[in-house]
C-alpha cells in the first residue's frame, strides 16, 4: 500500500528563522448557510534546509515526520519567484 503524501501551495511570508519559513495557505470555500465563497487561511512553519526562499515567493509544501513542536512540513520546490 502507498502512502499519500500531501502537498499544499502557498506563499511565503516570513524568513527570518533559520532553515524555517512560514508559509500561509489559501483556500476558498463556500459558506455552509449563506453560499457565499469566503477565503480561510492557514499559516504552516516549513523546512527550507538552505535558506533558499524569501518572502513572496509562491512554493510547494510537503507533509513529513515532525522536526520540532510546529515545523511538521517541508519545502520541495519553487513554484513562483518573488
Amino acid at each position: 500500500m502507498t502512502k499519500i503524501v500531501r502537498t499544499l501551495v502557498g506563499k511565503v511570508v516570513s524568513d527570518a528563522r533559520d532553515k524555517t519559513v512560514s508559509v500561509l495557505i489559501e483556500r476558498r470555500v463556500k459558506h455552509p448557510l449563506y453560499g457565499k465563497i469566503v477565503k480561510k487561511f492557514a499559516k504552516y512553519q516549513a523546512h527550507d534546509a538552505n535558506n533558499e526562499y524569501k518572502v513572496g515567493d509562491v512554493v510547494i509544501i510537503t507533509e513529513i515526520k515532525p522536526m520540532s513542536k510546529t515545523k511538521t512540513w517541508a519545502v520541495q520546490s519553487l513554484v513562483e519567484k518573488a
